[in-house]
């Protein structure tokens, strides 16, 4: 009867051995699914957030060009920076603090500022940013589009000489300058 008790515990044991075995190794199993999920949500929490960020951009750019003045005035901007800065994003007249390819005052800055938030916009531009020619070229378009400036004429106009500035005797000359680089 003892061999009987030895043995039968000996196949106890090793079939409770097998069994904590067994446990362990679906345990692990599990582990190593948990991980590859892991990985698989890391990876499409990545993916998401590229999204979200090209969401952000697109936002951004559809807030900023959200008006049809930008095809037209491309020659026009491009005329205006030769003028303004020589095609120069480095450009800095110490006497007006007027900086960047668009020699941008920061006057301007404040006053881009100032109709994007009546707007309720979230962008808001800083005095380092006239240093940026993307951003330059963007506080251009919202300043022509919220003035309603419409032709390539009043956009260098005002653009030299305020809002009003198409309406302004001593602006008659910059437009000149701008035209004749258009045609040039």
């Amino acid at each position: 009867m003892k061999q009987f008790t030895q043995i039968f515990n000996i196949v106890v044991i090793t079939l409770l051995m097998g069994v904590y075995l067994s446990s362990i190794l679906e345990i692990e199993d599990q582990e190593i699914e948990l991980l590859n999920s892991q990985h698989l949500i890391d990876s499409l929490t990545h993916v998401n957030d590229s999204l979200l960020f090209k969401i952000d951009t697109l936002q951004r750019q559809s807030e900023i060009w959200d008006f049809g003045i930008q095809k037209k005035t491309k020659f026009l901007l491009n005329a205006i920076i030769s003028i303004e800065s020589s095609n120069n994003d480095s450009a800095y007249h110490a006497g007006e603090d007027a900086v960047g390819c668009l020699q941008i005052r920061p006057c301007m800055v404040f006053d881009v500022n100032r109709i994007l938030k009546k707007q309720n916009k979230a962008i808001q531009y800083t005095l380092i940013d006239r240093w940026n020619r993307d951003k330059s070229i963007e506080m251009f378009h919202i300043y022509c589009n919220y003035y309603n400036l419409t032709t390539l004429e009043a956009m260098a106009r005002s653009w030299n000489g305020g809002p009003r500035g198409k309406d302004k005797d001593n602006t008659v000359g910059y437009w000149k300058k701008v035209k004749d680089q258009l045609e040039s």
